[in-house]
């Protein structure tokens, strides 16, 4: 299993139809400031328990910074069976610009 990059546009259609769960991987001072709408802060310390909620079959989009770390990211969920996993293009600072009012 392998991820997939996501352009801004294409993730922005998944959010609107709620077809996909987003998880940020940014520390918590940059999530809590601004993050994509819906989207849940994932670090080691909630690991375990959104692996054992998560439904893995739905599309996964991980957003990092710039959209390096989230591909690491997406990979590892990809080897825990999560079966479409989208590492955002550009990460969290180019989807600011994009889509400012699929912000919180």
């Amino acid at each position: 299993m392998s991820f997939k990059i996501i352009q801004a546009q294409m993730a922005r259609e998944l959010l609107d139809q709620d077809k996909a769960t987003f998880v940020d991987i940014r520390d918590p001072q940059s999530f809590d400031a601004s993050h994509i709408r819906s989207s849940t802060r994932l670090d080691n310390s909630n690991l375990q328990a959104f692996l054992a909620a998560a439904d893995k079959a739905r599309p996964t989009v991980v957003c990092c910074y710039h959209g390096m770390s989230s591909q690491s990211a997406a990979q590892f969920l990809a080897e825990q069976g999560f079966s479409e996993v989208y590492s955002l293009d550009g990460g969290f600072e180019f989807w600011k610009t994009c889509h400012p009012d699929a912000c919180e």
